[in-house]
Parts: structure tokens; C-alpha cells; sequence
């Protein structure tokens, strides 16, 4: 029995210590992921809240057979999509995605000032981006997850998934290459100085 199967059979029996110990083992990337597409805490906190209390509801119809982190990235998704929706906000804080995104430069003042210049710009990007690509873009650089369990959070083919990813990170490299060529000269002029 798995990890996840073990907690949800404690918590179907009314132990309170199981579902504290089932909040704490998904809270921080749920929450993370929820923040990452309102940009917004207080709606983050609440959208993790939601999403365990429907957990919570659904507790006798839950499949523990494999691990629950792509299930509850689905409700969560789901629940921010539609906060996104009601709100008309599509901006999203991805400052640790970013991080994984930009390769570490030198330690050169020109290259450090490169990569706030760089990091800051792709910042903007992905926030440009639609909410589709932008979501596959999270859930797989900011929280790791396979091309197969995004199609399942999102509830649409692996082929679209990878067709969303695909035309992110086109769209991303494109934007940034002529940034990077002007970060690049703007560098150079202030080393000069």
C-alpha cells in the first residue's frame, strides 16, 4: 500500500492526525502552484483550503491506487483557473521557475547584470503568455511533473500538452533571444564606462 493510500485509509477511519499529515505532505507545491497562476496569496491560501476540504468530501471515492499529487493539482488548477476567470487577472509570480529556466552565468558584473535584466524579462514573457501555455509551463518546470500527469491535471490529450510546451518555449525563446542581444550590448556599454 502506498504512502498516500495508507493516509487516506487513516483518514476514512476519523484520524485527525492522518489528514494533518496528508495537508502537510502537499500543501507547500499545491500552494505554490495555486500562487503561481493568481499571483495573488490570499487567494492562493484559500484555493488550498478549497481544495482539501473537496478532498475531504470526496474521501470515499478517492482511487489511492496511484499517488494523489496529480489529483490534487487537478482541483487546484481547476480552482485557480477559475478564480483567474472571475478576476480577469493572468498574472502569475514564477520567480523560482524563472531561476530554473535561466542558466547560472558568471560571476562578472557584466554577466550578473545580464541575468537580472534576463531573469526580469522572462518574468514578463511568461507572464504574456495565454493561460494554456503558461499553465504547462508551471506544472512542468515549476513543479516537475511529467508530460502524462500534466495531460491528466489539465484533462486533455499528452499530444496537447506537449503542443502547448512546445509553442511556450517558441514563443519564449524568441522573445528573449533579441532581449539577450541588447542585454548583451547594454552589458558591454556599461562595462566600458
Amino acid at each position: 500500500m502506498n504512502q498516500d493510500a495508507e493516509l487516506v485509509s487513516r483518514i476514512r477511519e476519523g484520524d485527525s492526525e492522518a489528514f494533518a499529515a496528508f495537508y502537510d505532505r502537499y500543501k507547500k507545491r499545491l500552494f505554490r502552484t495555486a500562487l503561481a497562476i493568481t499571483d495573488d496569496q490570499g487567494a492562493a491560501e484559500e484555493i488550498l483550503q478549497d481544495c482539501f476540504l473537496k478532498v475531504y468530501h470526496c474521501l470515499s471515492r478517492i482511487d489511492c491506487s496511484t499517488p494523489l499529487g496529480p489529483f490534487l493539482h487537478r482541483i487546484v488548477v481547476n480552482l485557480s483557473y477559475n478564480w483567474v476567470v472571475k478576476r480577469r487577472s493572468w498574472f502569475l509570480s514564477v520567480e523560482e521557475m524563472i531561476d530554473r529556466l535561466v542558466v547560472a552565468p558568471q560571476v562578472s558584473p557584466e554577466h550578473a547584470y545580464e541575468r537580472k535584466e534576463l531573469h526580469r524579462r522572462l518574468h514578463e514573457a511568461i507572464k504574456s503568455l495565454n493561460i494554456h501555455h503558461r499553465l504547462v509551463v508551471i506544472l512542468f518546470y515549476l513543479q516537475g511533473f511529467s508530460l502524462m500527469e500534466i495531460a491528466y491535471i489539465l484533462e486533455c490529450p499528452v499530444g496537447t500538452v506537449k503542443s502547448r510546451l512546445h509553442h511556450a518555449r517558441k514563443i519564449l525563446k524568441r522573445e528573449l533571444a533579441e532581449e539577450k542581444a541588447v542585454l548583451r550590448e547594454a552589458a558591454y556599454n556599461l562595462s566600458s564606462l
